[in-house]
């Protein structure tokens, strides 16, 4: 029997308790890899996830942990090699959410925590991995397709994974001689509780209907292009953003 893809292999996934950060542990236990996660507030549905994958013969580890504070970043890294020994996967999926506001009316901590969560949080993992990540590890980070489909009301958000982007970019160039490959993934609307808490049904059934794909995103759609990019298959992609987003961009 051929071993799991990712036997062997220890793994971080930031907010990896609901939608697409679960859907990402998920998939990566599944193929073998130990899986710490954080997750900001939602202890239940952190426990989920860990017994989830242990019901299906996998090991995952919550951490709670808020990004936006100072240091938290270093430590989930710090806590995730005490428990699992050096990490060979990163998943930067955490981001912060927030009601729509236009830049007019946009309140000055706000932008900055969104820049702490969804940015600097990915320069402090990436910091630590060219740190101390074994050579051909993998660093994959979360975007959206919003960098390249603006919508009002999400400057905070699009800025600050624009900053993600350009950080992916400049980190697969330093990294690429140790085999580290460094990548991102762009989604598009993907059918979790934060899209439907935050869209009108008639929105998402219109995006639906300009997808080439003609459906919503599934969490499941973008772990998989995640697996992709964490196994030996996507050994020579680095520097690139997919975008899982059905055609949409």
């Amino acid at each position: 029997m051929t071993a799991p893809r990712l036997q062997g292999k220890k793994a971080v996934v930031t907010g990896g308790s609901r939608g697409i950060g679960r859907a990402i542990v998920e998939r990566l236990a599944r193929d073998g890899a130990e899986v710490v996660f954080s997750y900001a507030s939602d202890a239940e549905a952190a426990a989920e996830v860990e017994e989830t994958v242990k019901a299906a013969g996998g090991a995952a580890h919550a951490v709670q942990t808020d990004l936006a504070d100072p240091g938290a970043a270093e430590r989930l890294m710090e806590l995730a090699e005490e428990r699992l020994g050096p990490v060979d996967i990163i998943v930067n999926n955490a981001a912060m959410s927030f009601t729509p506001t236009p830049i007019a009316d946009l309140d000055e901590d706000l932008y900055d925590r969104a820049m702490t969560v969804n940015a600097k949080s990915v320069f402090l993992t990436t910091r630590h991995a060219a740190r101390h990540m074994p050579d051909g590890g993998r660093i994959i980070n979360i975007s959206t397709l919003n960098t390249v489909r603006p919508a009002p009301g999400i400057a905070p958000y699009a800025a600050s994974k624009g900053a993600l982007e350009q950080l992916t970019a400049v980190a697969a160039v330093e990294l690429g001689s140790r085999g580290i490959t460094v990548n991102t993934v762009s989604p598009g609307a993907t059918d979790t509780d934060l899209l439907r808490r935050t869209n009108p049904e008639e929105a998402l059934t219109t995006v639906a209907a300009i997808t080439p794909l003609r459906r919503l995103g599934q969490p499941s759609d973008v772990a998989d292009v995640v697996a992709f990019l964490a196994g030996p298959d996507a050994r020579w992609i680095t520097g690139q953003n997919l975008h899982a987003t059905g055609g949409l961009a």
